[in-house]
């Protein structure tokens, strides 16, 4: 389906005098098959609905790194070597293409499933592809972030400058037409912060921007996935954990299948077998992936700024310390405590804050709406299911987007990426 409405819509919109309204795609046409917000975010696409897309073997790719921190060194455990400088990962075309800059979601790294899978779509059509890692993940916190306390969405935004300005640098021979940006979950909205950055800094005049399943309101999402966490599930008590439940459950349909096939069909398969997991625990297999990047943003934040929040200020690490009891207490602190315990305290230090709302209404899609309305360049696309939504979410987006947002009717959070309705619509805005 296309981002922009027909011509009867257009007509409508300047004979009325409002705003044009928002691409909602009706559940029939789309074609999407899972119902089920919990499974679409898990399983994602069945693989017969996803895109053709080129072999790693085909992409002419290698990974790099950037030295922006040098001081890290000398204030990091020995074990945080490897860290010390900045991955990330290019994929050249031969001869002169756009380049396009792809954002990870929350504590993801740059080579996980979404950036690879996203890299592979856009290389496909043509485009250099730069993947980042998240400002929330703990390669980039110590490399790259200048607080290593991510959450303050400006302060996110400018570390991710400072990152693609200097792999640009790293890159003087790469032919590049003109720059495109996009990111999905939490990268979608440090994607909005980088634009408007661009605006005035102007290195690279992005020509499109593109949102995928932003949060609107930050804390309403953090809010909905640590909620999940706290889901009753069948079958845990005392004796049985929720992690040895889901084990049970894949050591038998592993039985079933006869042999162990791990692929990024998996979790698809797995939830058509008997084997499935209930409404429950995917809730809570979401709400732990969550709580586990909660608990690494806390961990490394506290550790770099040496807050002795978690790890003792004097505590002496080298390369055979074991980390596991400072990440065991890391992982009792969800993303409220973080907030509380160490965001909330360093934005009221460094920049004389206020209130959590006041800090909610800065990091969240709110402080950017005036730019986002104006920006014809800018286009969202989200899902009427997804999970990190709250009340008045997908309202904001359409009184602030117009007919540059489109809302699908399923997916989940980020599911339906890799549908091929999504992807073509994905193409179709950044060719114009």
């Amino acid at each position: 389906m296309p981002f922009f409405p027909r011509f009867a819509a257009l007509l409508c919109g300047l004979i009325l005098g409002g705003p044009l309204l928002a691409a909602d795609i009706d559940a029939q046409s789309y074609g999407y098959p899972l119902t089920n917000p919990f499974e679409a975010t898990i399983a994602t696409t069945p693989p017969e609905l996803r895109p053709a897309l080129p072999a790693d073997a085909d992409i002419d790719q290698d990974d790099y790194q950037v030295k922006l921190r040098p001081e890290r060194e000398f204030e990091l455990p020995d074990n945080f070597w490897s860290v010390t400088k900045l991955r990330y990962r290019l994929a050249e075309q031969d001869g002169e293409a756009p380049l396009i800059f792809i954002i990870a979601g929350t504590g993801a790294h740059y080579a996980s499933s979404t950036p690879e899978y996203l890299k592979k779509l856009f290389y496909g059509a043509g485009y250099h592809v730069v993947q980042l890692s998240s400002p929330t993940s703990y390669d980039f916190m110590t490399a790259a972030s200048r607080f290593a306390t991510p959450g303050i969405t400006s302060d996110d935004a400018d570390d991710l400058y400072r990152v693609m300005q200097a792999v640009r640098a790293q890159h003087p021979r790469l032919a590049i037409s003109e720059y495109h940006l996009t990111g999905y979950s939490l990268g979608a909205l440090h994607a909005a912060f980088v634009s408007q950055l661009d605006e005035t800094r102007r290195s690279f005049n992005f020509k499109r921007v593109l949102l995928l399943n932003p949060p609107v309101n930050l804390y309403t999402s953090i809010t909905n996935l640590d909620r999940l966490v706290q889901t009753q599930v069948k079958g845990i008590d005392n004796s049985t954990t929720f992690y040895e439940l889901v084990l049970a459950k894949l050591t038998r349909y592993f039985q079933e299948r006869g042999y162990v096939d791990i692929n990024d069909a998996l979790l698809y398969d797995f939830q058509q077998s008997k084997q499935h997991l209930s409404d429950e625990q995917m809730a809570m297999l979401i709400g732990s992936a969550f709580r586990f990047s909660a608990a690494d943003i806390a961990f490394t934040s506290d550790l770099i700024n040496r807050r002795g929040l978690i790890t003792p200020v004097e505590y002496p690490i080298g390369e055979g310390t074991s980390l596991t009891p400072f990440f065991k207490r890391a992982l009792q602190c969800d993303f409220d405590c973080y907030i509380t315990e160490q965001l909330i305290p360093m934005w009221r230090a460094r920049y004389d804050g206020g209130s959590l709302a006041q800090l909610i209404d800065q990091v969240s899609l709110y402080a950017v709406e005036d730019y986002l309305k104006n920006s014809s360049k800018i286009a969202v696309m989200h899902n009427a299911d997804d999970v990190i939504l709250g009340p008045g979410d997908l309202g904001f987006l359409r009184r602030t987007l117009g007919d540059r947002l489109t809302v699908y009717p399923l997916g989940g959070h980020c599911g339906n990426l890799n549908y091929r309705v999504n992807s073509d619509a994905m193409l179709e805005f950044f060719r114009g």
